[in-house]
Protein backbone atom coordinates (compact mmCIF):
# COMPACT_ATOMS: atom_id res chain seq x y z
CA UNK A 1 0.00 0.00 0.00
CA UNK A 2 0.65 3.54 -0.44
CA UNK A 3 0.53 5.26 3.35
CA UNK A 4 0.48 8.44 3.37
CA UNK A 5 0.89 10.51 7.33
CA UNK A 6 -0.53 13.92 7.87
CA UNK A 7 1.58 14.38 11.78
CA UNK A 8 0.91 17.60 13.50
CA UNK A 9 2.74 18.23 17.06
CA UNK A 10 4.81 21.24 17.65
CA UNK A 11 7.66 19.20 20.02
CA UNK A 12 10.07 17.25 17.95
CA UNK A 13 10.88 15.52 21.03
CA UNK A 14 7.41 14.60 21.88
CA UNK A 15 6.12 10.54 22.10
CA UNK A 16 4.07 12.11 19.28
CA UNK A 17 6.86 12.25 17.00
CA UNK A 18 8.81 8.75 18.30
CA UNK A 19 5.71 7.26 16.84
CA UNK A 20 5.74 8.40 14.14
CA UNK A 21 9.50 7.38 13.80
CA UNK A 22 8.31 3.65 14.24
CA UNK A 23 5.01 3.00 12.34
CA UNK A 24 7.10 4.35 9.28
CA UNK A 25 9.85 2.29 10.04
CA UNK A 26 6.97 -0.54 10.43
CA UNK A 27 5.22 0.22 7.41
CA UNK A 28 8.75 0.44 5.53
CA UNK A 29 9.06 -3.07 6.82
CA UNK A 30 5.89 -4.34 5.78
CA UNK A 31 7.04 -3.60 2.04
CA UNK A 32 4.24 -0.28 1.97
CA UNK A 33 5.38 3.17 0.63
CA UNK A 34 5.18 6.02 2.89
CA UNK A 35 5.09 9.78 2.24
CA UNK A 36 4.88 11.41 5.41
CA UNK A 37 3.79 15.68 5.81
CA UNK A 38 4.83 16.82 9.09
CA UNK A 39 3.30 20.17 9.03
CA UNK A 40 5.37 21.81 12.08
CA UNK A 41 8.32 20.91 10.32
CA UNK A 42 7.30 22.34 7.27
CA UNK A 43 5.71 25.56 8.65
CA UNK A 44 2.74 24.73 6.66
CA UNK A 45 0.24 27.72 6.21
CA UNK A 46 -2.71 26.83 8.06
CA UNK A 47 -4.55 29.90 6.78
CA UNK A 48 -6.96 29.92 3.77
CA UNK A 49 -6.53 33.04 1.36
CA UNK A 50 -6.77 34.07 -2.28
CA UNK A 51 -3.05 33.30 -2.22
CA UNK A 52 -4.07 30.19 -2.80
CA UNK A 53 -4.79 30.32 -6.23
CA UNK A 54 -2.92 31.00 -9.21
CA UNK A 55 -5.80 32.70 -11.02
CA UNK A 56 -9.44 34.00 -9.52
CA UNK A 57 -13.29 33.49 -11.12
CA UNK A 58 -14.14 35.51 -8.83
CA UNK A 59 -11.44 38.24 -8.02
CA UNK A 60 -13.67 40.87 -6.57
CA UNK A 61 -14.94 38.62 -3.64
CA UNK A 62 -13.35 35.94 -2.63
CA UNK A 63 -15.38 32.62 -2.52
CA UNK A 64 -13.26 30.15 -1.20
CA UNK A 65 -14.78 26.88 -1.87
CA UNK A 66 -15.81 28.30 -5.45
CA UNK A 67 -12.16 29.30 -6.38
CA UNK A 68 -11.43 25.69 -4.97
CA UNK A 69 -13.59 24.10 -7.87
CA UNK A 70 -12.61 26.43 -10.19
CA UNK A 71 -8.68 25.79 -9.49
CA UNK A 72 -9.62 21.71 -9.49
CA UNK A 73 -10.64 22.22 -12.95
CA UNK A 74 -7.23 23.12 -14.20
CA UNK A 75 -8.51 26.55 -14.93
CA UNK A 76 -6.83 28.35 -12.58
CA UNK A 77 -4.69 26.44 -10.55
CA UNK A 78 -3.54 25.87 -6.96
CA UNK A 79 -0.29 27.42 -4.65
CA UNK A 80 2.14 25.03 -4.67
CA UNK A 81 1.90 24.21 -1.72
CA UNK A 82 -1.76 22.88 -1.84
CA UNK A 83 -0.76 21.12 -5.10
CA UNK A 84 2.10 19.31 -3.40
CA UNK A 85 -0.32 17.98 -0.84
CA UNK A 86 -2.95 17.00 -2.98
CA UNK A 87 -0.47 15.07 -5.57
CA UNK A 88 0.61 13.15 -1.81
CA UNK A 89 -3.25 12.98 -1.33
CA UNK A 90 -4.23 11.43 -4.49
CA UNK A 91 -1.20 9.25 -4.44
CA UNK A 92 -1.96 7.27 -1.21
CA UNK A 93 -3.60 4.06 -0.95
CA UNK A 94 -4.23 5.05 2.88
CA UNK A 95 -4.26 8.80 5.01
CA UNK A 96 -3.26 8.22 8.82
CA UNK A 97 -4.02 11.74 10.16
CA UNK A 98 -1.23 11.98 13.73
CA UNK A 99 -1.74 14.17 15.97
CA UNK A 100 -3.04 15.10 20.40
CA UNK A 101 -6.31 14.91 20.72
CA UNK A 102 -6.69 18.97 21.61
CA UNK A 103 -10.08 20.44 22.70
CA UNK A 104 -11.71 17.57 21.00
CA UNK A 105 -10.17 17.57 18.05
CA UNK A 106 -7.06 18.07 15.79
CA UNK A 107 -4.75 21.01 16.70
CA UNK A 108 -4.87 24.27 14.42
CA UNK A 109 -2.43 23.79 11.78
CA UNK A 110 -3.88 20.35 10.76
CA UNK A 111 -7.46 21.82 10.41
CA UNK A 112 -5.99 23.96 8.40
CA UNK A 113 -4.06 21.39 5.71
CA UNK A 114 -7.93 20.19 6.05
CA UNK A 115 -9.48 23.23 4.48
CA UNK A 116 -7.03 23.94 2.23
CA UNK A 117 -6.41 20.59 0.88
CA UNK A 118 -9.76 18.90 1.04
CA UNK A 119 -10.90 20.87 -1.96
CA UNK A 120 -14.22 21.46 -3.35
CA UNK A 121 -14.23 19.90 -7.00
CA UNK A 122 -11.62 17.10 -6.80
CA UNK A 123 -12.46 15.47 -2.59
CA UNK A 124 -15.66 16.42 -2.70
CA UNK A 125 -18.58 19.06 -4.39
CA UNK A 126 -21.32 17.95 -6.67
CA UNK A 127 -21.93 14.29 -7.17
CA UNK A 128 -18.81 13.69 -4.91
CA UNK A 129 -19.70 13.02 -1.64
CA UNK A 130 -19.83 9.98 0.71
CA UNK A 131 -20.02 6.82 -1.19
CA UNK A 132 -18.91 8.55 -4.71
CA UNK A 133 -16.72 11.06 -2.87
CA UNK A 134 -13.64 12.23 -4.71
CA UNK A 135 -11.32 9.55 -2.30
CA UNK A 136 -13.17 6.95 -3.28
CA UNK A 137 -11.16 3.59 -3.40
CA UNK A 138 -8.90 4.74 -0.46
CA UNK A 139 -9.12 4.54 3.02
CA UNK A 140 -7.96 6.40 6.19
CA UNK A 141 -7.77 6.34 10.10
CA UNK A 142 -6.68 8.19 12.96
CA UNK A 143 -3.86 8.24 15.08
CA UNK A 144 -4.23 10.37 18.37
CA UNK A 145 -2.33 10.87 21.53
CA UNK A 146 -4.19 12.15 24.87
CA UNK A 147 -3.22 12.74 28.08
CA UNK A 148 -7.19 11.41 29.35
CA UNK A 149 -7.62 7.75 30.66
CA UNK A 150 -9.87 5.13 28.80
CA UNK A 151 -12.92 5.40 30.80
CA UNK A 152 -13.35 9.04 30.89
CA UNK A 153 -14.40 8.07 26.60
CA UNK A 154 -17.00 5.52 27.10
CA UNK A 155 -20.24 5.94 26.38
CA UNK A 156 -20.93 7.10 30.58
CA UNK A 157 -17.34 8.53 30.73
CA UNK A 158 -16.89 11.95 32.10
CA UNK A 159 -16.15 13.38 28.49
CA UNK A 160 -18.61 11.30 26.97
CA UNK A 161 -18.31 8.55 23.99
CA UNK A 162 -15.27 8.88 21.94
CA UNK A 163 -17.16 7.81 18.96
CA UNK A 164 -18.92 10.81 19.06
CA UNK A 165 -16.10 13.09 19.83
CA UNK A 166 -14.61 11.64 16.31
CA UNK A 167 -17.34 11.64 14.52
CA UNK A 168 -16.68 15.23 13.18
CA UNK A 169 -13.92 13.92 11.68
CA UNK A 170 -14.95 10.43 10.80
CA UNK A 171 -18.27 11.17 9.16
CA UNK A 172 -16.88 15.06 8.37
CA UNK A 173 -13.81 14.29 6.69
CA UNK A 174 -13.07 11.13 5.63
CA UNK A 175 -16.51 9.39 4.99
CA UNK A 176 -17.57 12.55 3.31
CA UNK A 177 -14.84 12.58 0.74
CA UNK A 178 -15.16 8.96 0.27
CA UNK A 179 -13.00 7.49 2.34
CA UNK A 180 -13.14 3.98 4.15
CA UNK A 181 -12.68 4.53 7.57
CA UNK A 182 -10.96 2.59 9.78
CA UNK A 183 -11.26 2.38 13.82
CA UNK A 184 -8.45 4.95 15.32
CA UNK A 185 -5.57 3.99 17.22
CA UNK A 186 -5.59 5.90 20.65
CA UNK A 187 -2.59 6.46 22.66
CA UNK A 188 -4.23 6.73 26.05
CA UNK A 189 -2.55 9.06 29.49
CA UNK A 190 0.66 9.35 28.32
CA UNK A 191 1.76 11.85 30.67
CA UNK A 192 1.28 9.39 33.07
CA UNK A 193 3.55 6.36 31.69
CA UNK A 194 7.06 5.55 32.43
CA UNK A 195 9.66 4.26 29.35
CA UNK A 196 8.68 0.56 29.56
CA UNK A 197 4.92 1.50 28.84
CA UNK A 198 5.67 3.63 26.27
CA UNK A 199 7.09 0.86 24.23
CA UNK A 200 4.93 -1.26 25.08
CA UNK A 201 2.62 1.86 23.08
CA UNK A 202 4.82 1.76 20.26
CA UNK A 203 4.34 -2.20 20.26
CA UNK A 204 0.50 -1.80 20.09
CA UNK A 205 0.63 1.16 16.83
CA UNK A 206 3.19 -1.10 15.07
CA UNK A 207 0.50 -4.59 15.67
CA UNK A 208 -2.25 -2.01 14.82
CA UNK A 209 -0.46 -0.98 11.47
CA UNK A 210 0.57 -4.28 10.74
CA UNK A 211 -3.28 -4.96 10.62
CA UNK A 212 -4.75 -1.82 9.27
CA UNK A 213 -6.54 -3.73 6.06
CA UNK A 214 -8.04 -6.22 8.14
CA UNK A 215 -8.91 -4.10 11.03
CA UNK A 216 -12.43 -2.79 11.80
CA UNK A 217 -14.94 -0.32 10.28
CA UNK A 218 -16.37 2.37 11.58
CA UNK A 219 -20.22 2.41 10.52
CA UNK A 220 -22.34 4.70 8.36
CA UNK A 221 -25.21 5.06 6.78
CA UNK A 222 -25.40 4.52 3.30
CA UNK A 223 -27.03 7.89 1.31
CA UNK A 224 -29.98 5.77 0.25
CA UNK A 225 -31.02 5.37 3.67
CA UNK A 226 -31.90 9.22 3.49
CA UNK A 227 -35.08 10.76 2.37
CA UNK A 228 -35.27 14.93 2.34
CA UNK A 229 -31.90 14.74 4.49
CA UNK A 230 -33.45 12.80 7.05
CA UNK A 231 -33.22 8.89 7.74
CA UNK A 232 -36.24 7.00 5.58
CA UNK A 233 -38.85 5.66 7.98
CA UNK A 234 -38.00 2.03 9.16
CA UNK A 235 -34.79 2.67 8.97
CA UNK A 236 -32.88 2.27 12.35
CA UNK A 237 -30.05 4.29 13.51
CA UNK A 238 -27.16 2.50 13.51
CA UNK A 239 -24.72 4.88 14.14
CA UNK A 240 -23.46 7.60 16.45
CA UNK A 241 -23.82 10.16 14.01
CA UNK A 242 -28.12 9.73 12.84
CA UNK A 243 -31.01 10.09 15.86
CA UNK A 244 -33.55 10.37 13.36
CA UNK A 245 -35.32 7.96 15.34
CA UNK A 246 -35.55 9.36 18.65
CA UNK A 247 -35.89 13.00 16.79
CA UNK A 248 -38.95 11.07 15.52
CA UNK A 249 -39.95 9.76 18.57
CA UNK A 250 -39.43 13.45 20.10
CA UNK A 251 -41.65 15.34 17.03
CA UNK A 252 -44.81 12.69 17.45
CA UNK A 253 -44.89 13.47 21.30
CA UNK A 254 -45.08 17.58 20.66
Amino acid sequence: MKIFIVFAHPEENSFGASLLQRSIEQLRLDGHEVQVSDLYRMGFNPVATASDFQERRFPEQLQYDREQKYAAKGEGGFSSDIQEELDKLFWCDHLILQFPLWWFSVPAIMKGWIDRVFVNGAVYGAGLRWENGGLKGRSASLSITTGCLPEMVQPNGVLGDLRVILWHLHAGVFHYSGLDVYEPFVAYSLRYQDADERLRVHDAYAMYLGEIEGRSKVDFHDSSEFENWMLRDGVTSRTVGQLACEYKEFQRDK
